[in-house]
């Protein structure tokens, strides 16, 4: 487990020309809740990451409801709410709320409550919600750790690449959520669940090297800077808790915990284990696609594929139901 890596000073030098100084110094508040907020907490946040590339999400979509143009959000309620109406659902760390927002809009959903500790985002998606009319939707700015569970009173509880933020996964499954969830109630997931803070196994960073020399150096000019991206060391631990000292830090337990106190209904693995840091901050080549971009992703996409045939999926759609 390096405590530094090269990749630590690359992204350092990226975050300066895409984020400017006051957010890397952000990052010395002695507050580690701060440097979290500071991660998400801007709309005029602009960045060059895997999921900016419509190919991708097609992939995603192909991955998990067998359509590349149907995203997991119809797919759910169409599989597990069939018939199904004023339902209630809580979304922890819900951000800017755009998944919420399209749950919000069918007719299984009654009310939706979105928890997040980023306010900014949280006033921008209320602001959506009213020029969308969703008087159903609620946006509280809480941290998790010390709001209310209220029994039995949810339906569905959503995470969406929010669950791996949280310490202590173990009891947040075991005790909160099955808390506050109704009798046969649904977990609902689209979450990273890799490794704890994003430290590869060495095969994995080796795999990821070997995608990237798929790439033409015309397409690995990172994002807002001269720098050609030619290596991947995966971040250093010191890093990863500077910049965010929540991120993946108890990944890896969310799937056993999962398993152990819920009934898996369903779930679908979608991969990331190269693409996403073989992408990151080249994915704005991508979003365009022509021939060549097109063949590139291509390339990349099969080389993912044979890594997952002898690997675990990083990234994970499930939905669980309280037993």
């Amino acid at each position: 487990m390096p405590y530094i890596t090269t990749d630590d000073f690359s992204e350092a030098y990226s975050k300066l020309h895409q984020r400017g100084l006051a957010f890397l110094a952000s990052k010395f508040s002695w507050a580690a809740q701060d440097r979290t907020r500071s991660a998400f907490d801007d709309l005029g946040l602009q960045a060059a990451n895997w999921w900016i590339v419509p190919a991708v999400r097609q992939r995603w979509n192909s991955l998990i409801t067998g359509q590349p143009e149907l995203p997991y959000e119809p797919y759910f309620m169409q599989q597990h709410l069939n018939g199904k109406t004023g339902l209630r659902m809580l979304s922890i760390g819900s951000g800017i709320c755009s998944h919420e927002m399209v749950f919000a809009q069918s007719p299984h959903f009654s009310q939706v409550v979105c928890v997040d500790i980023a306010g900014n985002l949280l006033k921008a998606a209320a602001a959506k919600a009213r020029e969308l009319g969703l008087a159903n939707m609620e946006f509280r700015e809480v941290d998790l750790y010390k709001m209310d569970w209220p029994e039995e009173t949810y339906d569905v509880v959503f995470f969406h690449a929010s669950l791996h933020h949280f310490e202590a996964v173990e009891d947040l499954l075991q005790t909160k959520v099955p808390t506050t969830l109704k009798q046969g109630g649904l977990v609902l997931i689209n979450e990273y669940a890799g490794p704890n803070r994003l430290q590869y196994p060495k095969a994995q960073i080796r795999a990821i090297n070997e995608a990237l020399q798929l790439i033409p150096e015309a397409y690995r000019r990172r994002f807002k800077t001269d720098i050609l991206k030619r290596w991947v060391s995966g971040p250093g631990l010191w890093r990863m808790i500077l910049a965010d000292p929540s991120e993946c830090v108890d990944s890896e337990s969310i799937i056993p915990a999962l398993h152990r106190h819920f009934e898996v209904v369903e779930e679908r693995p979608y991969g990331g284990n190269l693409l996403m840091l073989v992408l990151k901050d080249i994915a704005h080549h991508f979003v365009d696609t022509h021939p060549e971009s097109e063949r590139v992703l291509q390339r990349i996409f099969a080389a993912e594929d044979a890594y997952l045939e002898d690997h675990k999926s990083d990234f994970i759609y499930g939905v669980y139901r309280k037993n």
